[in-house]
């Protein structure tokens, strides 16, 4: 039976389970009915446009003129070598956001992408064809590997690629495929709650779940125009009566606390993921941190008393308890994806 509220209801449990490698689903419930729908759509769309990738963007072939040509001992022509080249799906080592790598193979070979994998690049796909090539073929050729979302065609890129490369259609994207079922869930009696169920397949350039988090960040970045605007308070409400109000809040990054580097940094060494594990500390507990000094330690002391849990906060035995579980629940499944 529905009752009369003033807000709308805050989902409180989220669950994260790696199905392989490069899939994962997220589930997060119970949202008022209607919600789930109204976030689950833009975030979809997030997961595509907005989440980082590399692609190549150029490529230059010894003795090839242009991309309709072909290479002398090679089984492809140019065309059909370029759209084998653009199913390979990069990732650059070294945290570049541009890099140029020379290729050069020669004599009787079939060449895959682990072929092109260097102490630069990995090819996450290597078991992709690329071309064959007889016994007196040589395939000399230069790539340029770019990080980027989205996509971009290789007309909008022409500008910035030198004369003499051929410049590729870039899919940046490494979220192959993104979908998300709504179910119904019994809450206090009203069974049309509902339930988001997100399953997050990628190429293997990123992790299922950096993918959502991406989507996520682009998410707030794009809404906080408003909020430093209009003044809002996106912050859940807290009641000592709602322990569901209370992990909403205290299950989050420590990163939305907008630390210094220094201060964040010493947490982050402790393995502190949530704020609620800096709420279940004392003072003393928290200034034994490593390399923690004062000054870190009265910045944390501040940001916890303004989100309205000072250091040392007496917080419930149920609601420790009921934290502490789970904290330890969320990190075991952040391990495992």
């Amino acid at each position: 039976m529905r009752k009369i509220t003033t807000s709308a209801y805050t989902p409180t449990e989220i669950k994260i389970e790696s199905v392989s490698a490069n899939v994962a689903r997220v589930i997060a419930y119970p949202f008022e009915a209607g919600y789930a729908v109204t976030l689950a759509h833009p975030l979809r769309r997030l997961l595509f446009t907005s989440t980082v990738g590399f692609a190549p963007t150029g490529v230059k072939i010894k003795g090839v003129s242009h991309e309709f040509d072909s290479l002398r001992g090679m089984l492809e022509d140019v065309a059909l070598f370029i759209i084998n080249l653009k199913n390979l799906r990069f990732k650059l080592k070294n945290d570049s956001h541009r890099e140029v790598i020379e290729y050069s193979f020669k004599g009787s070979k079939e060449i895959s992408g682990a072929d092109l994998c260097n102490d630069i690049v990995e090819v996450v796909n290597p078991d992709a064809y690329l071309a064959t090539l007889n016994d007196d073929a040589e395939l000399n050729f230069s790539l340029i590997i770019q990080k980027g979302i989205g996509y971009v065609s290789s007309e909008d890129l022409r500008s910035d690629i030198d004369d003499e490369y051929i410049a590729l259609d870039a899919f940046f994207t490494p979220v192959k495929k993104a979908v998300y079922d709504i179910e119904n869930v019994l809450v206090e009696d009203t069974p049309d709650f509902e339930k988001i169920v997100f399953t997050i397949t990628t190429d293997g350039q990123v992790k299922p779940l950096e993918a959502f988090k991406n989507a996520l960040e682009a998410m707030y970045q794009q809404m906080s125009v408003f909020k430093g605007v209009l003044d809002i308070d996106v912050d859940a409400p807290v009641t000592s009566a709602s322990v569901g109000s209370e992990y909403s809040r205290l299950l989050s990054s420590v990163e939305e606390l907008n630390l210094s580097a220094r201060s964040f940094n010493c947490i982050d060494k402790a393995e502190i993921r949530y704020i609620g594990e800096l709420a279940l500390m004392d003072e003393k507990e928290l200034s034994e941190l490593k390399n923690l000094g004062k000054k870190s330690l009265d910045e944390i002391k501040a940001v916890m008393e303004e989100i309205g849990y000072p250091v040392g906060v007496a917080l419930s035995k149920e609601v420790k308890e009921q934290l502490k579980n789970k904290i330890a629940e969320l990190k075991t499944q952040m391990s495992s994806i």
